[in-house]
């Protein structure tokens, strides 16, 4: 089955000089892009399996990737090596991460035209059969598609105020936030203080 975590063929390339790397580290690669420009930029986003990747953790990557990176030599010009987090709108690569993100709102493009559409934007539902079920509103009504996952070129979560309150709280429970280190936050009720 393909994913999304690198499109090119040297992008593939790449991703199969890296992955070993962050995997042996406990990471997972979630997306890689070589960026053309005056300087290209080889982006690499990583992640724990279990989310919450932190910055510290992103410098290591980036550390062990430039070593392996200056020996392997794949890319012929000099270039930037920049290693992130996917972020809370993060991108949607694998086809588990359909699972994964389940009732979070997502945008969807094909290859090509499904129903004489390329962009789907809706509420992420699983998958079934290697299908992505994604429900949408159609004629005024909320219906559920199934996209085959091949079909895709790209998929991305919707920065919202719930998918950003999931993933606080997802990290406050796993001891990832030290409230300690916030200043105290005061609840305003129709203007007023609490």
């Amino acid at each position: 089955m393909s994913d999304l975590i690198a499109k090119t063929a040297l992008d593939k390339r790449l991703a199969d000089i890296v992955t070993p790397v962050i995997e042996d580290m406990g990471f997972e690669l979630v997306r890689l892009r070589l960026m053309s420009g005056k300087q290209p930029t080889l982006q690499i986003m990583a992640d724990k399996p279990d989310g919450g990747i932190e910055v510290d953790d992103c410098a290591r990557i980036s550390t062990e990737l430039s070593a392996v990176l200056d020996v392997e030599d794949p890319i012929v010009d000099e270039y930037t090596l920049e290693v992130s987090s996917p972020g809370i709108d993060r991108p949607l690569t694998r086809l588990k991460d359909f699972d994964v993100w389940a009732d979070y709102e997502a945008r969807l493009e094909t290859d090509e035209l499904i129903d004489g559409q390329r962009r789907f934007k809706g509420f992420l539902r699983g998958t079934e059969d290697g299908e992505v079920l994604v429900e949408i509103e159609q004629g005024g009504e909320d219906v559920t598609i199934g996209l085959k996952f091949e079909w895709l070129s790209d998929a991305k979560l919707i920065l919202t105020d719930d998918l950003i309150r999931e993933v606080l709280k997802s990290r406050k429970d796993k001891g990832q936030i030290d409230e300690t280190q916030f200043d105290e936050v005061e609840t305003l009720i129709d203007g007023e203080e609490d």
